[in-house]
């Protein structure tokens, strides 16, 4: 990419947002963000109970991130973020217009085995499903990519930087 661009790594909990962001940010020579980071921490309590958060819970939560994005306009910089609704990214686009998305996605049952092995992490694989029923996936107008989670970090990551340079001008 010869522009540096914020890229917003998305998806449901468990496609590896965490693992792939930073390994991609490296590829990118820009920062990393962790997008959990940015969750107050009654989101967190939320979470780990089992519940799923509504809208109302998220919008500080988007507008964390945004701010940061924002800040790195022209900079670069990669942060998480499961930015499951259009809305969501609508919102993320709102503060920082030129982010790009690179959307982590894959078979259920691999990415709820990926969860069972990980942790130290508050989302309950109780949640997968919520999170499937709400994602919304990238649209044709949406700047970004959609990235299969299949095989290994490395992988995963070339394949995200492959698909980023494809949609670079």
């Amino acid at each position: 990419m010869r522009t540096p661009h914020v890229v917003v790594v998305m998806g449901v909990a468990g496609t590896g947002k965490t693992t792939i962001g930073p390994l991609l940010a490296a590829r990118l020579g820009v920062p990393y963000a962790e997008g959990d980071d940015f969750h107050p921490p009654a989101n967190i309590a939320k979470m780990t109970a089992g519940t799923p958060l509504d809208d109302e819970d998220r919008w500080p939560w988007l507008d964390a991130i945004g701010a940061w994005a924002h800040g790195r306009t022209g900079l670069g910089g990669v942060v998480s973020s499961s930015a499951l609704k259009r809305a969501y990214r609508d919102r993320l686009r709102a503060a920082a217009p030129g982010v790009v998305f690179v959307h982590l996605t894959g078979d259920r049952e691999l990415i709820e085995e990926r969860m069972r092995q990980r942790q130290g992490h508050f989302m309950p694989t109780a949640l997968l499903d919520s999170q499937f029923a709400t994602l919304q996936p990238l649209q044709a107008d949406e700047a970004g990519v959609a990235v299969d989670v299949s095989g290994a970090p490395e992988e995963i990551t070339a394949r995200a930087m492959a698909a980023l340079e494809a949609l670079a001008p």
